[in-house]
């Protein structure tokens, strides 16, 4: 089976747009902008289920400044800041 992601660009899930459909790559908090501490961030992301390799879609943006995002993680739909989103790269 071959993955169709191989050849798509990383980019931050906080830019994607809603309908948006990828992999989990990895978890970058350093530039993520939150209020919370880099290994704060990823151990909260990571315990919600952000983890390699999961498939994720974005399924609704908020009204205000897009903002939060409602997230599909596999099997799971979670809302999330978009400050917070931007440490999980995807593709």
């Amino acid at each position: 089976m071959t993955d169709t992601h191989d050849t798509r660009r990383e980019m931050p899930l906080g830019l994607a747009k809603r309908g948006y459909t990828g992999v989990i790559q990895h978890l970058s908090a350093k530039d993520a902008g939150s209020a919370l501490s880099d290994i704060e961030l990823e151990s909260r992301l990571i315990e919600l289920g952000f983890v390699e390799g999961a498939r994720v879609e974005v399924l609704h943006e908020g009204l205000v400044g897009r903002d939060p995002i409602a997230v599909r993680v596999d099997n799971i739909t979670i809302a999330v800041r978009r400050r917070e989103a931007m440490a999980i790269i995807v593709a």
